[in-house]
């Protein structure tokens, strides 16, 4: 007799993902979990069901897990006008003056521009800004978060003067006037007095933001940077089902969230975990705040910006280190990678399962990538951040030190393994194209040709992995889902094309075909 199962999926090209990179023609699954992979006649002989898929030949992958990504501000970001891709200042006003409908008082919020696109690469100037806007706060959020472009209107509301508090290099003076440019921790501030959504509106975006990544194949995402207000949302949203998507939340260093979460130890629910904590040591190479040992090749007089003191992430590190959580710092720059490696060795103290990670780790000098191996540190890098910065990396950082960056090769070398996400809506939410931009180091238009610093690329299983089972284990998730063996989770993904086996250049052309989540259907392409 036959046993009953839930749910058979077959006629397919299924990656298991397991360590023999094993690939079945069919799996059953029971109770939202896999119970059996095999060939179709093995698992059609021995199980029946009520639901049974035939996927004509298209190939299924565990679902895509984002290692890091900024889901909560990918949500909000919804509702604020959409920067990216403007090719001028003036484009970006002309977007702002057709989208924007504001009573007087009311913030003006945007997100995505990027002054590398630009013919000047100069940031701009806040005077059309004041000029556009004489009766609304305005802050338009750089690309990559770290900068913000705000109007007198905010700068007044926020406090910001020329006398101001923050570090050299976070707020831009120029010919003794604010120019409305701020960095890193100044950025930080004005953005947190921006009026967030109540919980009602929260509750629609963050529904909308699952359901578009549900869309492009993703079941899990790291969270990266949240306050205990929203952490205790999703908990909720988690509690009443509306939650689906697994989340990875990475804390803010807060004083309530160490009272809240961390001195109670890890939170591990079925959809919400919860045990890291994520720290920033520098800034972005695209800001030129990414903290460098060495002047900027194309601005001679800046090394960047440390974020956050040592001895503040001293305090963090023994605090996680003293309740089990991980501890996941930005460190984008070479001097920022060696300040982070060298802190994580002071506790570490050689191999241990950690899982400390360096979220993005874009520059690293060669003399200290050893120390990723020797603390056992988790490299978590963004492929697509290769091939969005490569047009302008060099002359950042010149054509010897470029060759340091984005070195995702050399850094999975020194553990084995590396976790990859997006950085959504940094970049673009889709896993696609992390594994598209890992494989080729070309953008989505196929270029350069030949690849960029393409020593660097990763294999198809060594990216596959890096948005499955590596990235599970980056988040303590590995023993759940990551992969379809049997016992885990049911979450997977159908392709319309496999990634795998179709040449290179059609790799973003691959579409989802359907998502599932413990079995269940929670999207379908139209």
């Amino acid at each position: 007799m036959k046993t009953r199962a839930d749910l058979i999926v077959h006629n397919a090209r299924i990656y298991i993902v397991d360590s023999a990179m094993t690939v079945a023609g069919a799996i059953a699954v029971k109770g939202g979990k896999i119970l059996a992979t095999g060939t179709d006649s093995r698992i059609l002989g021995a199980y029946s069901s009520g639901n049974i898929i035939d996927c004509r030949g298209n190939a299924v992958f565990p679902g895509f897990i984002d290692a890091h990504c900024h889901f909560y501000g990918y949500a909000v970001n919804m509702r604020n006008v959409d920067l990216s891709g403007s090719k001028s200042f003036t484009e970006v006003l002309g977007r702002l003056k057709k989208s924007v409908m504001a009573n007087a008082g009311e913030w003006v919020v945007g997100r995505g521009w990027d002054q590398n696109l630009w013919g000047t690469r100069t940031f701009p100037d806040r005077m059309e800004l004041d000029k556009q806007f004489p009766h609304n706060p305005v802050i338009l959020i750089r690309t990559d978060g770290h900068v913000v472009l705000a109007n007198k209107t905010a700068l007044q509301l926020a406090g910001i003067e020329t006398n101001h508090k923050f570090q050299p290099g976070e707020v831009e003076i120029k010919e003794g006037r604010l120019t409305g440019i701020l960095c890193e921790n100044a950025a930080d501030h004005i953005r947190n007095i921006v009026p967030v959504p109540d919980r009602k509106e929260l509750k629609s975006l963050f529904v909308r933001a699952q359901n578009n990544c549900f869309a492009v194949g993703l079941t899990v995402v790291s969270d990266a940077g949240l306050d205990a207000g929203i952490v205790r949302l999703y908990d909720l949203l988690d509690k009443d089902s509306t939650l689906k998507i697994g989340i990875y939340a990475m804390l803010n260093p807060t004083a309530e969230n160490f009272n809240s979460f961390i001195r109670n130890g890890p939170m591990l629910n079925e959809k919400l975990r919860v045990r890291s904590v994520k720290l920033y040591a520098d800034g972005s190479l695209g800001s030129r705040t990414a903290l460098l040992k060495h002047p900027y090749s194309d601005m001679p007089n800046t090394q960047g910006i440390r974020v956050t003191s040592p001895d503040s992430i001293r305090k963090v590190c023994r605090l996680c280190l003293e309740h089990g959580y991980q501890v996941n710092t930005h460190a984008i720059g070479d001097s920022a990678n060696k300040l982070v490696l060298d802190i994580y060795g002071e506790f570490l103290r050689g191999k241990n399962d950690r899982r400390w990670r360096i979220e993005h780790c874009q520059v690293v000098d060669a003399e200290d990538l050893y120390k990723f191996q020797k603390y056992a540190v988790i490299p978590s890098i963004q492929a697509t951040h290769a091939t969005s910065d490569m047009n302008w990396a060099v002359d950042r950082l010149g054509p010897q030190r470029v060759k340091t960056a984005y070195a995702y090769k050399a850094l999975l070398a020194q553990n084995g393994w590396v976790a990859n996400g997006t950085d959504f809506p940094v970049e673009n939410i889709s896993p696609l194209f992390t594994f598209y931009a890992s494989v080729t180091r070309k953008n989505i238009n196929g270029l350069p040709e030949g690849g960029f610093q393409i020593e660097n690329a990763l294999s198809r299983e060594e990216a596959l992995r890096s948005i499955t089972i590596w990235a599970a284990m980056a988040d303590f998730w590995e023993n759940e889902t990551g992969s379809l063996e049997p016992g885990k989770k049911a979450d997977f993904v159908i392709l319309d094309q496999d990634i795998m086996e179709v040449s290179e250049d059609k790799i973003p052309d691959t579409r989802v075909i359907s998502t599932y989540i413990s079995g269940m259907e929670v999207y379908k392409k139209p």
